[in-house]
């Protein structure tokens, strides 16, 4: 698997700042999100990344991608019509390449050396399919992911061959067909924001979306089919996401960079004294 080219969705209409915020990365320098966003693609050995962003964010995001921004790609969703369709729009970008996608709103961090789209895009180049980042996650907060159930690979207790793809699951629902064997009770293997895709996926999305009655087209469902049409594996990935899109999510993602950096010492010294000024 020649995999060079990375997709990065930023159209949402909700979430389209939050690339733009600026935290304190793991080496003590200030970056905008989309900065880090962009380390941890090129981390995964992405040499072309293609920004799917709303009209008019070209050149704000350019900007913000610092050094990287000269090199970004770009593709406009005109209209708000959901996750796949802005998936779909980076297709004549990846020109029948497999891929890489990361989410704009989500940071990571890895237990050990590798980063974390490293991880998965090790998996694919070594399976030759495509492979879902996914971390074990509490049924609370289904509503938050897309959920994958699916078999353990043999010998391989972080790989598992995906069956069912669901998108936002109520527990009800998981706990029918997205139970995994292994896994503690109440838990479910949701997607981490990383995926290495082959091109048939942009295939699936378009037939999906030419043949969508109304609403939003989400990425989920064509997951689903590319898991009955080729080999789609889920990798437990050996790290934690931070979704900076929900509440303290900006503050959570900060702590785990700066707990995870060379400012460890001093940051674990200053929540020491704020813990003993409240008492």
């Amino acid at each position: 698997m020649n995999l060079t080219k990375a997709v990065i969705t930023a159209a949402g209409r909700a979430q389209r700042g939050l690339p733009l915020q600026t935290l304190v990365d793991r080496d003590g320098v200030e970056k905008r999100a989309l900065e880090i966003i962009l380390e941890e693609a090129a981390a995964a050995g992405a040499e072309e990344v293609c920004l799917v962003v709303a009209p008019g964010d070209e050149a704000t995001y350019r900007a913000a991608a610092g050094s990287r921004g000269p090199r970004l790609h770009f593709a406009v969703q005109k209209e708000p019509l959901g996750y796949g369709h802005a998936l779909l729009m980076a297709r004549e970008f990846v020109g029948g390449q497999p891929f890489l996608h990361l989410v704009s709103d989500h940071l990571y961090i890895s237990r050990g050396p590798t980063r974390s789209a490293k991880q998965v895009a090790d998996a694919a180049r070594a399976e030759g399919c495509s492979v879902s980042a996914v971390q074990p996650t509490r049924e609370t907060v289904l509503p938050l992911y897309g959920a994958v159930g699916g078999r353990r690979v043999a010998r391989r207790a972080d790989l598992y061959e995906v069956t069912h793809v669901l998108e936002k699951p109520t527990p009800s629902e998981a706990e029918q067909v997205l139970a995994v064997p292994g896994l503690r009770a109440g838990f479910y293997l949701c997607f981490f924001g990383i995926h290495v895709l082959t091109p048939g996926v942009m295939d699936l999305l378009a037939e999906a979306f030419a043949a969508r009655p109304a609403g939003p087209l989400d990425l989920s469902s064509s997951l689903a089919e590319l898991a009955r049409r080729e080999r789609h594996l889920a990798l437990e990935v050996a790290g934690q996401r931070y979704n900076i899109g929900v509440k303290y999510g900006l503050l959570t993602a900060q702590l785990a960079l700066a707990l995870d950096g060379v400012d460890r010492e001093k940051i674990l010294a200053q929540i020491v004294d704020l813990q003993a000024q409240r008492g």
